[in-house]
């Protein structure tokens, strides 16, 4: 008996229509140019057998956290590994969540109050959206890296009465991209506004032994929050709200997301640490950034330059107006053995759909150039 409610079936079939219907991917041995382990490191032997030696070395083999972490489940390792994240980061207070998704909603859905204005980029992280959404607070987008539409709907939202809240990333996740930060700064202090800037595209990709855009402008103790990620370069789990001890203090009391959930088991507190260790060590970073520039190099030789988004990251991003054409494209490249995933529109604009290329570090000098050759044959066609 199907008893699926109509309206819903009616808008898978509207997905379906528009070529928008997204599906779950199966494991594969593609080449891989689309998942967010920069370095490498979700696979790391090194960072693995470091993992389970400390687990085992501290009796800590149990499976689960036993319950939030205001109830049962803040062992100690939740505070080490906080430490670390601190010295690390040069913050005051570090508060890890399960996920960058439940960081945001849990930030943004608490901080900003009644009265309160939030203003975020356009092309914003949706778990960002998610959360100013759940918020009571008043919220306006600003022109993508434009520092001057900012500059002007701050001057109109300017109240005695409420506090002024600006969101970014230091890397976009869909353009790879970056903001003017040393600009974005003197604007939130003239506005006396609270810069939050989401760094999850940046934590081991960037600045020294990859501690992110911000330390490397060494800008770092001047916004309000942080949010870092341990699922993209880190080839982990979870995420951070780096701040003060005053904002973790919040955040333990209010934020529905943290407050409300089951904490996160040793093994995946472990990793994190064991990840932490390494960064300082690892040779991937450097490896990472040779790659990005051979990849750079690759679209001037091949003049297709003008298709692709200026970006200094690991993600790079080849324009392709059309859900059509663009997954036309893909699965030409995946036919050869590359996994490039095409982004479609609704998730970004219509017409600003694109090819999303995720270097890594493991990605060969070879495979690199034959990709680059392979997509300008196909954008010729």
């Amino acid at each position: 008996m199907n008893n699926f409610p109509k309206k819903l079936q009616e808008k898978i079939n509207q997905r379906k229509a528009q070529n928008m219907l997204r599906q779950l991917g199966t494991e594969h041995d593609l080449i891989d140019f689309s998942s967010n382990d920069y370095l490498g490191f979700s696979k790391s032997k090194l960072i693995f057998d470091m993992t389970h030696h400390y687990l085992d070395a501290n009796s800590l083999s149990r499976n689960g956290a036993t319950g939030s972490r205001l109830l049962s489940g803040n062992y100690e390792l939740y505070q080490e590994v906080e430490d670390t994240l601190c010295a690390f980061h040069h913050s005051e207070s570090a508060l890890i969540f399960n996920s960058g998704y439940n960081a945001n909603l849990g930030f943004f859905a608490s901080v900003p109050q009644r009265g309160d204005v939030v203003l975020y980029d356009e092309y914003i992280h949706a778990s960002i959206r998610d959360g100013i959404t759940m918020s009571h607070a008043k919220s306006y987008k600003f022109k993508h890296n434009d520092l001057d539409h900012l500059d002007e709907m701050l001057k109109r939202v300017q109240h005695d009465e409420s506090e002024i809240y600006i969101v970014t990333e230091s890397v976009f996740s869909m353009d790879g991209d970056s903001p003017d930060l040393v600009s974005l700064i003197e604007i939130s202090k003239a506005f006396k506004a609270h810069l939050i800037i989401d760094e999850a595209h940046a934590i081991g990709v960037l600045g020294k032994n990859g501690v992110g855009l911000l330390q490397e402008l060494g800008i770092e103790n001047d916004v309000f929050a942080r949010i870092i990620t341990f699922g993209k370069a880190l080839g982990s789990h979870g995420a951070a709200i780096l701040g003060s001890k005053a904002l973790t203090q919040y955040l333990v009391n209010f934020a529905r997301s943290f407050i409300y959930t089951t904490a996160l088991p040793p093994h995946a507190l472990m990793t994190i640490k064991s990840v932490y260790i390494e960064l300082p060590k690892t040779h991937e970073i450097s490896k990472l950034k040779k790659n990005i520039s051979i990849f750079k190099m690759e679209i001037n030789k091949n003049k297709l330059q003008n298709a692709f988004i200026e970006s200094h990251s690991a993600i790079q991003c080849c324009l392709i107006r059309g859900n059509e054409n663009v997954k036309a494209i893909s699965n030409q490249l995946i036919k050869k053995g590359f996994d490039v995933k095409p982004i479609l529109s609704p998730t970004v604009s219509e017409g600003k759909e694109r090819l999303r290329f995720c270097l890594h570090s493991f990605n060969s000098e070879r495979e690199i150039k034959e990709v680059i050759q392979l997509l300008a044959t196909l954008l010729a066609i």
